[in-house]
């Protein structure tokens, strides 16, 4: 057996391990996917964005049973468990299908757990990708850092809690992980922290679940945005979002919201066929 192909790519420094893989051969362990997401024993990164076909899918996965897209993003979190979605995820996804010939368009929709989300690759290779809806379901409270904040739940097909910040979001220590209310999200939360800096500009943090903090969340952007805009009475508008890993172009309306925002690639090689074996 040959070694198995992948490359390393990132969005605003959220990075991925990507595996192409058209016919769905692979088999995709959650102890494989934690052994390649760990910066020691494996390649090192936040999750695997498995290339597969839709038609290659099982159609138990939700999102393909009536998908129009030709790809998958099968995204897995760095615990091994799959996720609804990623919009940083996606634009790395979205340029590698362009770059690799595999999709001759700039603009068309890539398949997700949380359906369809059509993109667009720039000439720049910057990507948008439309988002879909982001809804507003709800208050709970995390406690994070010894501290109760309360926020917004946010669904933005996957699930969000956004905590505005009079203090300075930089402050506060993720290190451990924030407690919330399972009662509220039974699947878990990915955590959003934010400052308005000024009217259209956000900074914010995000502890993922299954991860822990990240450099940057796409979905999270985008549950950022549409709380900030539902605390300030509105339910349309647009925002830059300011994360450890750079900068991302929010805007959200009553249709749906669109993410703008880089995607790079830093590596392509093999992974060792022995090492795939021996971590199932």
């Amino acid at each position: 057996m040959g070694g198995i192909e992948f490359l390393k790519g990132h969005g605003t420094q959220n990075d991925f391990v990507i595996l192409p893989d058209a016919v769905g051969a692979l088999e995709l362990t959650p102890e494989r996917v934690a052994a390649l997401c760990d910066r020691q024993r494996g390649l090192g990164a936040d999750g695997v964005l498995r290339v597969v076909r839709v038609s290659a899918v099982d159609g138990d996965v939700p999102g393909t049973e009536d998908s129009a897209a030709e790809w998958f993003m099968d995204y897995r979190n760095a615990d091994g468990s799959a996720a609804e979605m990623c919009g940083n995820g996606v634009r790395v996804f979205a340029r590698y299908l362009v770059e690799s010939g595999l999709e001759e368009r700039r603009e068309f929709a890539v398949g997700t757990r949380a359906g369809d989300r059509p993109v667009q690759v720039h000439r720049d290779l910057s990507v948008t990708v439309e988002m879909g809806p982001a809804r507003i379901i709800g208050t709970s409270v995390a406690v994070v850092d010894g501290r109760e904040l309360s926020g917004v739940a946010v669904d933005v097909g996957n699930p969000h809690l956004v905590s505005t910040m009079d203090d300075d979001v930089s402050g506060l220590d993720l290190r451990e992980q924030p407690r919330f209310d399972h009662d509220f999200f039974p699947d878990g939360v990915n955590l959003e922290f934010i400052n308005t800096v000024e009217p259209g500009a956000l900074r914010m943090r995000v502890y993922e679940r299954g991860v822990g903090e990240t450099r940057a969340c796409g979905t999270g952007t985008v549950a950022a945005v549409a709380a900030a805009l539902h605390l300030s009475g509105t339910d349309h508008g647009s925002s830059t979002v300011d994360i450890p890993g750079g900068r991302v172009t929010v805007t959200v309306d009553r249709e749906g919201a669109t993410l703008t925002g880089p995607a790079e690639f830093v590596a392509r090689g093999e992974l060792d066929a022995g090492w795939w074996g021996r971590n199932r």
